[in-house]
This record gives C-alpha cells, structure tokens and sequence, in this order.
C-alpha cells in the first residue's frame, strides 16, 4: 500500500498510481457551503479514513466523487476519468468506483444470489453463467456461503451489508467507497463487515472509508484525512492523526470520541 498526499493545484495529478485525484473541490447546498476546497490524491492499492463530526463533508465528498451530486467547482479524476466533464460516461465511473451505503439497497423480492448478479448481467451483459460462477466465489470471500437463495429479509444487517459489498464487487470495481456502512449495525454485526472490509484491503483493494470507526481506522488507514467545516483541517498516517496530532480541532474531536 502507498500513502496519499494533499497537495494543491488546478488540475490532477499525472502520476499513473493516482486512482483519485481531487483538487480544489467545493460544494454548497442552498448557500450553505458544504465542500470548501478539498484537494486529495489516493493512490492504488492504498486505505484512505475520512474522519470528522457530522456535517463536515465527508459523505457529500464521497458522493461528488463518485458523480451522484455535482460540484461547483474544482476538478475529480477517478482511474483517468474525468468525473466534473459534461461529457462523463457514468457507466464506465460505476465500473471503476464500487459505492457502499448506509443502507444496503438490496432487491427484496430477489434472493443473494440473483442480487450480486443482476448488475454485471443487465448493465454489463456478461455471460450468466461466468457470472453465476463469481457471484457464488464472491458471497464465500464475505462468508455468506450457504445464504445463496435466501432473500434479504430473513437476513441480519450485517449479513444485507456483506451481499452489498458482494454485489459491488461484481462489477469488479478499481476503488471501493465505503460511507459510514456499520452506523446502522450492532457491535457484532459491526465486526463482520468490518473484517470484510479488511480482506479487500489486504487483497490491494483501494479502499476510501468515511468512518466513525476509529479504532478500525488507525488499523487499516495507510492515510487519515480530519475534515471539518468542509475542509481538510489535518492528515497523515494513523500514528501521527491518533497518536501525535497537531491542529487543536483534530485533537478536540479525537478526545469526544476515543
């Protein structure tokens, strides 16, 4: 895993390791700044924690990346892809970046199988048996083998999250974005996703997590981002943002909640 670096300047970096590149992204919404110049690159195979109190950013920032809300100014590459262009192919975004929410957003009438399926064979009309063979390789890598034909009702939470990140994985994304995913869960379900999350990242997954997980955070992180106001107050490794911070608003927050 590489690290990141927050540099500034008006347009991405050409470095052929960069997956995402941000630079002097802002948002608002009615007015009300949201994103206020954040400038961020991620580098392949790297895990990225974005940490902050609520409503610094951090899930609007996720969301911009990956072109469900737009930006008003700035500029966002993903894996060479110009993200703010008028002439963007979202198709081929979604085939780059896998989003995982809050909530898991799973067919309930379909069973875990046919959900972790229906992408790569509508969208991307792949062979469906190929796929049938990934679909079932893919529930075993987040231990939901034997769960094949169950539907998503007779599932617990943390089970619907793991078909979730299956059913993105499926479309064999380069970057996996993960917004608060365990906020909704309980402690043991919490730890079930969250060692999912820990095997794509020792698979070279690049991984970019809004978390309130700390403690999983400054396992996992190669790089922390601290963000507040819409702005990135504070990064660096996990030792230095846990361990050594040096902006009083990091250090503020930290103590709230470890």
């Amino acid at each position: 895993m590489g690290s990141a670096d927050v540099t500034a300047g008006p347009t991405p970096v050409a470095d052929a390791d960069v997956v995402v590149s941000m630079r002097d992204v802002h948002k608002s919404y009615h007015g009300t700044p949201v994103l206020q110049g954040i400038s961020m690159d991620v580098r392949r195979g790297e895990v990225v924690c974005i940490i902050g109190p609520s409503g610094s950013g951090k899930s609007t920032l996720l969301r911009c990346t990956n072109a469900l809300t737009p930006i008003d100014s700035g500029s966002i590459a993903v894996c060479g892809l110009e993200v703010t262009s008028e002439r963007l192919d979202k198709l081929a975004l979604r085939r780059k970046i896998g989003m995982i929410f809050q909530q898991y957003n799973l067919f309930p009438h379909k069973s875990v199988l046919q959900n972790v399926m229906m992408a790569p064979i509508q969208v991307l009309k792949q062979d469906k048996r190929a796929v049938e063979l990934r679909a079932r390789d893919l529930l075993a890598k987040v231990k939901l083998t034997g769960k094949e034909d169950r539907y998503p009702a007779e599932l617990s939470g943390g089970q619907q999250q793991r078909v979730a990140i299956a059913r993105s994985l499926a479309m064999q994304p380069e970057v996996m974005m993960f917004d608060e995913v365990t906020a909704a869960l309980d402690p043991q379900t919490v730890k079930e996703v969250l060692n999912v999350i820990r095997d794509l990242a020792s698979d070279n997954m690049t991984c970019i997590l809004v978390t309130h997980e700390m403690a999983f955070a400054r396992e996992i992180a190669d790089r922390v981002y601290f963000t507040d106001g819409g702005q990135i107050v504070e990064e660096g490794t996990p030792r230095n943002i846990f361990g050594a911070a040096r902006d009083a608003r990091t250090r503020a927050f930290l103590d709230n909640v470890l």
